[in-house]
């Protein structure tokens, strides 16, 4: 190169560089940026920085987990979290203090304090750096604004956040955090109905965590704003995040949730189909639903009514002229083996001097939100001018929780909480004022900017109290549209108001996974669609990935044509009917795995790098996924008639339906049939099943069953209690793991009884065992050689049964 050359290129350099700092500064104009740090104190598991008036407190909260606080002015807000109920258990913390950094340890996790400017980055054992402040933007506040900003590795990819639109996958994306009534949300509506600020970061197999635990309206910008950093921040509030270091994602999910609650064990019905819409109403119309699923033998355990069973929509009302006989229909539905769950929003109608009992003694009893001169807010909503309660007051959510007593006794079963955004008509804002009220248990209060996304989760677990307190023991089911980071501790959720059409199908597999991953195991969609009428080979379709969501429900709105399983005729009632039907006989399955999800927070639905996190293959891969450990489900959710190219997760693969064995290298394009959905079996998985029923209340007809796939790792596990009360917390539970050993020329079987201190339906299992190229020699159980078993040639399966099945028990099959 010529020294002009040279001295051009050096000059191109120094513009490209004076350009990007500029870039840098106007982004963070306005902001003030921490300084330098002049003092360094060492507190009881923590770190406190002082940077002028500011300062930061860098604190060990759990081995893995570091919590960073800012206080600009040196002064830190109450410590008091919605959203965190664990406790404070640090490792040992090792504080080291150089002139340039301090350097705080605690078990595999180092956060390194750079002084000049303050810098905070988190590493492992090893040195690799994790997360780390990006240089030219440290943490900064402007006014009652916070906002820190990291690095961005061109490689790192980031997933959770709740229910955001689009892909899972949220990098070059940046969203708000504003629970939001966000009817016909296409896939770049955002905010939605939910604020959930938890991320997880992924490079290389590598996850770490963030939890940003601030309740206003917050922002998370990945590589929008600048292609090397992402930041987050909120309006107001304290800038106070979780690192989670795990390595693995399933570390981080389980950090997260143990930190935040886990969702508990719903009732077994609830797992069940559900049919709803809005609305069914009259009565008749009511009766007939149930009545038809019934003669169809197709299976349900859930019917929902929306508003119109209401009084003028006013909550806890029954409006009389559609609904006669209320108390008698919720009986014979039970009779029938349905759960009615009743809509109850949670704006209380305005209506004094009626006799209205939930606004007479809501004002009696001073619960309801108030404007800044004292007055009570009224907003309009479905009843016209409404009140709303003021859930941040325990003794207000005690009040809420009563107001159930009446339905409850009816033998209502579960409640859905919508518009608990909350949603308010005819303003542009479609919520209350910012500057409204609301009360605090210690005599302060808030205003709608600090309440507003915890409202709705404050909603729910109202009614949620309530119900533990009025149900005798029964399992309450509560269903919430909005959410904070912990709603998961008291109800179940959907994506909301979705539409009819493919590609809203195609989105529920993303944001039902993303859900799942921050912290909300229990979650479906409107099947079908809420708005719109679905063709009928999208409504199939959507029944089929349906019956391998967490909720089953079908749901739509007004104006919409019929939705329920059997609209469209009889072939594609038949169709929709067999898997409702695979949902049913995989019970035993599905409700192994949503109690694990209640211990561990793992969800039932899990995109595949949480079990396969060096499979970068799969890390922007939003159409499959894995329900539960071990199914794999490739679903339809295109109206295109191209092949579908389906690319299987590490090791092998049984196909559900025919048996056949597929190894990971290969690359499957199949063209399915309008009632085929792709659907794999871990090899070395062992799958509980059972025969049909048309209610989980019923006793299956038959043992239970078992299905073996031989291969690495064979394992399998059965959890099993009464399905509706909390016995299972007294220990009144049956627990089996499973395992199988297999070789060229033989598989073993075995079974291991780890608590048996709950009578199941079954007493004798049947086996199927699949991957056996030809006839046994020889069969055992236990000692015994047994004859009577069957060898399925095209299938490659062995079948056999097992007497006395709620003990210790093994089987061989020599080949």
């Amino acid at each position: 190169m010529t020294r002009v050359a040279r001295h051009a290129a050096m000059g191109f350099l120094m513009v490209a560089w004076a350009c990007a700092l500029a870039s840098s500064a106007g982004f963070a104009q306005g902001w003030h940026h921490i300084s330098n740090v002049q003092h360094v104190e060492r507190l009881k598991d923590a770190v406190q920085l002082t940077a002028g008036a500011a300062k930061v407190r860098i604190t060990a909260f759990r081995d893995g987990i570091f919590r960073v606080r800012l206080a600009p002015n040196g002064n830190f807000a109450k410590d008091y979290s919605w959203a965190v109920v664990e406790s404070p258990a640090p490792p040992t913390v090792k504080v080291e203090e150089n002139a340039n950094e301090v350097r705080i340890t605690a078990g595999d996790v180092t956060v390194s304090a750079q002084k000049s400017p303050l810098l905070i980055n988190f590493s492992d054992r090893a040195g690799n750096a994790l997360l780390a402040d990006e240089p030219s933007l440290p943490m900064a506040w402007d006014g009652p604004q916070v906002q820190v900003w990291k690095k961005m590795p061109e490689d790192e990819n980031y997933y959770a956040l709740g229910d955001k639109a689009g892909p899972m996958h949220r990098r070059n994306r940046a969203f708000t955090n504003w629970n939001t009534d966000a009817f016909g949300w296409q896939e770049s509506s955002d905010p939605l109905y939910k604020t959930i600020p938890f991320f997880i970061g992924l490079r290389k197999g590598v996850a770490y965590g963030v939890f940003f635990d601030n309740t206003y309206r917050s922002s998370f910008d990945f590589g929008k704003e600048g292609r090397n950093y992402f930041s987050f921040g909120a309006e107001g509030g304290e800038l106070n995040y979780y690192f989670l270091a795990g390595p693995e994602p399933r570390k981080i999910v389980e950090q997260y949730t143990a930190m935040t609650g886990r969702s508990p064990l719903p009732p077994l019905w609830s797992l069940g189909y559900q049919q709803c819409r809005y609305s069914y109403y009259p009565e008749s119309r009511a009766r007939e639903i149930v009545k038809t699923f019934r003669e169809k033998k197709i299976p349900a355990d859930v019917i929902y009514l929306d508003i119109d069973y209401q009084q003028d929509y006013a909550p806890f009302t029954i409006n009389r002229r559609y609904f006669p006989t209320f108390e008698k229909m919720i009986s014979d539905f039970r009779a029938q083996g349905f759960h009615t769950i009743l809509i109850t929003d949670l704006h209380i109608k305005k209506d004094p001097n009626h006799d209205y009992a939930p606004y007479d003694s809501g004002i009696k009893d001073d619960v309801f939100v108030k404007n800044p001169d004292g007055s009570i807010f009224v907003g309009k909503v479905w009843p016209g001018d409404s009140v709303f309660p003021d859930f941040t007051l325990t003794r207000v959510r005690e009040w809420w929780g009563s107001l159930y007593k009446e339905f409850v006794s009816m033998g209502v079963a579960g409640f859905w909480n919508d518009m608990n955004e909350p949603s308010v008509f005819f303003r542009a804002d479609q919520t209350m004022p910012l500057d409204t009220v609301h009360r605090l248990d210690d005599g302060t209060t808030i205003d709608h900017r600090a309440a507003h996304n915890i409202y709705g989760m404050e909603n729910a677990r109202a009614t949620y109290e309530g119900l533990r307190k009025l149900q005798d023991g029964e399992r309450p089911f509560v269903l919430t549209r909005a959410a904070y980071s912990g709603a998961q501790r008291y109800a179940a959720t959907w994506t909301g108001d979705n539409s009819g059409t493919w590609n809203h199908l195609k989105m529920s597999t993303p944001t039902l996974m993303s859900m799942g991953i921050s912290g909300m195991p229990l979650v479906g969609d409107d099947m079908g669609g809420f708005s719109g009428s679905p063709p009928a080979e999208l409504l199939t379709r959507w029944f089929e990935v349906g019956a391998l969501n967490p909720i089953y429900r079908d749901h739509t709105a007004k104006g919409t044509a019929d939705q329920e399983p059997w609209v469209h005729g009889p072939q594609q009632e038949a169709i929709r009917k067999h898997y409702i039907e695979v949902r049913y006989r995989l019970l035993p399955y599905l409700y192994t795995a949503i109690e694990e999800a209640s211990r561990t927070g793992i969800p039932l639905m899990r995109p595949l790098f949480l079990e396969y996190p060096q499979a970068t293959e799969f890390y922007g891969d939003d159409r499959d996924f894995l329900f539960g450990r071990d199914l794999f489900v490739a679903p339809v959710t295109t109206e295109m008639v191209d092949p579908e190219d389906i690319s299987l997760p590490p090791g092998d693969w049984y196909d559900f339906w025919t048996g056949a064995k597929h190894p990971h290298s290969e690359k499957l394009q199949l063209r399915p049939r309008l009632d085929e959905m792709p659907l794999y079996v871990r090899a070395g998985a062992i799958v509980p099943m059972q025969p049909v029923v048309q209610y989980t209340g019923e006793t299956p007809d038959g043992p239970l069953q078992l299905r073996v796939y031989p291969g690495e790792d064979c394992s399998g596990s059965l959890y099993e209690d009464d399905g509706h009360t909390f016995a299972y917390e007294k220990g009144e539970i049956l627990r089996i793991r499973y395992s199988c050993a297999a070789s060229s020329s033989s598989v073993t079987i075995s079974s291991s009884v780890e608590r048996n201190a709950y009578k199941p339906w079954w007493n004798s299992t049947a086996l199927t065992v699949y991957g056996a190229a030809a006839a046994p020699k020889e069969v055992r159980v236990g000692e015994r050689v047994i004859s009577d078993w069957r060898f399925d040639s095209q299938a490659h399966d062995v079948t056999f049964t097992v007497p006395d099945t709620l003990r210790n028990w093994s089987a061989h099959l020599q080949y």
